[in-house]
């Protein structure tokens, strides 16, 4: 049973398959993981429709399926299984996704560097923790937390039309935008449960 010509036929070709005695084979590292988890490559995909598949498909992969098989077959279904945990993970938040869209098109924004990001830019993320760090409020780290959380939905429209448009030098630096926004709401978190 391979992982992605599973994905065609849904959980009752899967749990059919599973019943038949068919041997498990190795996962396909190949396929994307927008074909594994059965969704349209699209920055903006139905994050509830991808929940359902990967609960779906972490049901056909159990290893209560696979008991009878072959130690090798068990090794198989839990490579097929942590396939599914990466890929749901990299598409769940539009960070990843969009990250994970750019590797697919041979780019990356390299760990640390300042992806281009310019002065007046970083200026302002620098004032923006200096605003979280000196907050005494649970209120006051919950308005940056609420303008962060419009700064990044304004993000994410940008980032998908740059997408859509094949513009992906542009997509890369408001991603890099984006990693910055999403580490101050992570921020955010943390300064509220100081607070609380």
């Amino acid at each position: 049973m391979q992982l992605y010509p599973l994905l065609q036929g849904g959980h009752e070709a899967q749990q059919s398959e599973l019943q038949t005695g068919e041997r498990v084979q190795p996962p396909d590292e190949e396929v994307s993981h927008f074909q594994i988890m059965d969704c349209d490559h699209s920055f903006t995909l139905d994050t509830q429709k991808l929940q359902r598949r990967y609960v779906q498909l972490q049901r056909s992969l159990h290893p209560d399926n696979f008991s009878q098989k072959t130690v090798k077959e068990q090794e198989y279904s839990e490579n097929q299984s942590a396939l599914v945990n990466t890929a749901y993970k990299t598409l769940l938040k539009p960070l990843s996704r969009g990250l994970y869209m750019l590797e697919l098109e041979g780019m990356h924004i390299e760990e640390g560097a300042d992806s281009g990001a310019d002065a007046e830019f970083l200026m302002e993320l620098m004032e923006i923790n200096e605003v979280l760090d000196e907050a005494q409020t649970p209120e006051e780290a919950n308005k940056i937390g609420q303008n962060t959380k419009v700064k990044l939905t304004d993000l994410t429209k940008q980032i998908d039309a740059a997408l859509r448009k094949g513009e992906l030098q542009a997509a890369k630096a408001l991603l890099a935008q984006m990693k910055y926004f999403a580490n101050i709401e992570e921020k955010v978190k943390e300064k509220l449960s100081e607070l609380m």
